[in-house]
């Protein structure tokens, strides 16, 4: 693994080149003034690139993509949906595990954090990868969108036999670059209470991803917690 809040060099060599685009440099510039002005940023810098870190470009198998960390103290570290160990399971994700639980009959620990996941190859991939305390969507449109883009578009091309997740509309629009002749595309509403009994609940869609996984004759994923 690499050093904390640098990017795995497996993506660095896929995706490095746009850490020097001036859109990269004008949001390393954003951040940097936002903390000078005693803004406080989730998550911490160390956790920005979790994500990354915690699931290699080549170990890749499922991503999940989420819009916005959560932006309350202690909540984000990195990863689409997950909170820190000890943390209140906040709505969406507590829907995600009655989905889980149905699905394939396994209990959850109520433990928020989805990092087990992560290190089993599941890229938990949200648009932004930071956001200002207390301020839902403040770093939106601010240049991550295009880096997280640039990550999907590697995957994309460089990858086969990849499961995209797509909950709810803002991920289905990020989505719609992929390849479905090359990877499975799984389309839902969003697991947030607003809109998980539109369609998201009776999905199946986690037997489904290990499905897919054992045909390509790989592990399927524990999805327990």
């Amino acid at each position: 693994m690499s050093k904390p809040g640098s990017l795995h060099p497996s993506w660095l060599q896929m995706i490095g080149q746009e850490l020097e685009k001036p859109y990269m440099l004008q949001l390393k510039e954003f951040l940097q003034t936002e903390k000078a002005a005693g803004k406080v940023i989730f998550p911490p810098g160390h956790q920005i690139f979790n994500a990354f870190n915690h699931t290699p470009f080549d170990q890749v198998r499922v991503v999940i993509i989420g819009q916005d960390p959560y932006h309350g103290p202690g909540q984000a570290h990195g990863l689409s949906f997950s909170v820190q160990q000890g943390v209140r399971v906040p709505p969406s994700l507590v829907n995600i595990f009655k989905e889980v639980e149905s699905d394939l009959g396994v209990q959850m620990s109520g433990s928020g954090d989805l990092t087990p996941w992560a290190d089993q190859g599941v890229l938990l991939l949200n648009a932004t990868l930071t956001v200002e305390q207390a301020k839902a969507g403040s770093h939106q449109k601010k240049g991550w969108e295009e880096f997280t883009d640039a990550a999907i578009q590697a995957l994309n091309a460089n990858r086969e036999g990849l499961v995209f997740v797509l909950w709810g509309s803002y991920a289905q629009k990020k989505g719609a670059v992929i390849d479905q002749n090359r990877h499975l595309v799984l389309r839902s509403p969003h697991p947030s209470p607003l809109s998980a009994h539109r369609g998201f609940f009776g999905q199946r869609q986690f037997s489904t991803i290990n499905q897919f996984l054992i045909e390509r004759g790989q592990t399927p994923v524990n999805w327990g917690l």
